[in-house]
């Protein structure tokens, strides 16, 4: 199967301009392309994890990735999937995100002379000329056209800033300047963004000549890769540090059957004809499909040593075995403990197992919190210090665990 078809097998094809040209360029290894990333954390997260995948499936195809890190773009904010304003964010916060994104990156793509290209738009987007920019840009873009834009049209009820309205105009300046800077003719991008890149497309078109060689393509970034990013706690990172293998291992296992062989097929790099027989899976075999998966996209982020790892702590876990040595921890201090002691709800509140204790009150309630395997029953129920030099195990519902024990 040719990339082009694999890509489109694998349900990450959602819009293209130009689809003979560009398949025909993908196949062939001539596509030079660019995906932005805003650093707007210190961490990429799973939301970022299909484009990520994505930029190593071309590269492993001969294609030249190059991953424009939005630092210029990031003092405006991007305004699609937004209900209000980002906050803004300093120089220095910027700077070290961008830091971080980059050291994550590399555990994916493969950088150096030849090979991907990482660029920060800060670099010509900061240096810019107002008054240039609306004589040169400006005039390109229609502000009728810019209202219609999806990016646009939420926010239009409850403010859209003037900054905002911007981010476009930046964006779509990026690809002009990557197309005559990198020779980058192709541009990727989430449903969300079809906006900002059409208008790249045309600002290259519309300043360089009808015949100027540029094309957008879009995935299903919006609707299914950003929504992956998200659970009951917040994001899903890619830095240990924020969500250990273990947590990360247990999101992908923990999916909804309806989305298993999805995320198998968009994610991971096994071939299209094992997936395909996957399709037929019922019941416990999904179970086994959400541990093929788990494990799969855990070694691909933070290498096959730890996902094993994560996989044989969950494996042990769920079979009632005492193996927790990867499991999420919390360090709780004597300053947390009154009279040597420490309420569930206040300990599931310390360990983010839940928002409030108002929250944590209605999970006990419910039935859904053991400590030590067994269920408790009763809100005011405690556990001792001496408990929590021993380790606590607590679980809420069936299937999130956490480790609780003395600093």
């Amino acid at each position: 199967m040719k990339v082009y078809d694999e890509l489109v097998a694998r349900g990450l094809i959602a819009q293209v301009t130009n689809e003979a040209e560009i398949r025909e360029m993908i196949d062939n290894g001539k596509a030079t392309f660019y995906i932005g990333f805003d650093p707007t954390a210190d961490s990429l997260h799973v939301g970022h994890f299909m484009a990520l995948c994505l930029m190593k499936r071309l590269q492993m195809a001969g294609n030249r990735p190059i991953a424009l890190i939005g630092g210029g773009t990031a003092m405006i904010g991007d305004p699609s999937g937004r209900t209000d304003m980002r906050s803004m964010m300093t120089r220095e916060t910027i700077d070290h995100n961008c830091a971080c994104f980059k050291k994550q990156m590399e555990r994916f793509i493969e950088f150096g002379e030849g090979k991907a290209q990482m660029v920060n738009n800060a670099d010509w987007l900061l240096d810019l000329n107002y008054i240039e920019v609306l004589r040169e840009v400006g005039a390109c873009f229609s502000v009728n056209n810019m209202l219609r834009a999806e990016c646009y049209k939420q926010r239009m009820e409850k403010g859209l800033s003037f900054l905002e309205f911007n981010y476009m105009i930046m964006q779509s300046y990026d690809f002009y300047y990557l197309f005559q800077k990198y020779g980058c003719n192709m541009q990727f991008g989430g449903n969300d963004q079809w906006s900002n890149m059409l208008g790249g497309t045309e600002l290259i078109r519309r300043k360089l000549g009808k015949d100027a060689h540029a094309m957008t393509i879009t995935l299903l970034l919006n609707s299914e890769g950003k929504k992956m990013g998200k659970t009951a706690k917040g994001a899903v990172w890619l830095d240990p540090n924020k969500t250990s293998p273990f947590e990360f291992y247990q999101y992908w296992r923990n999916v909804e059957d309806a989305d298993v062989l999805k995320c198998i097929r968009m994610l991971t790099f096994l071939p299209l004809e094992q997936i395909n027989e996957m399709d037929s899976w019922k019941d416990a075999q999904l179970n086994t499909a959400k541990e093929i998966l788990a494990y799969e996209l855990t070694k691909l982020v933070h290498g096959e040593e730890e996902a094993a790892k994560a996989q044989a702590a969950a494996k042990a876990l769920f079979a009632g075995g005492g193996d927790d040595t990867n499991m999420p921890t919390t360090k709780i201090s004597q300053e947390q403990l009154a009279d040597d002691k420490i309420g569930i709800l206040n300990l599931m509140v310390a360990c983010k197992l839940a928002a409030s204790n108002g929250e944590a009150r209605r999970l006990v309630q419910q039935g859904g919190v053991f400590v030590n395997d067994e269920k408790v029953a009763d809100p005011f129920f405690a556990v001792t210090r001496q408990m929590l030099q021993e380790g606590v195990r607590i679980r809420k519902g069936k299937k999130v665990f956490h480790k609780a024990v003395m600093d």
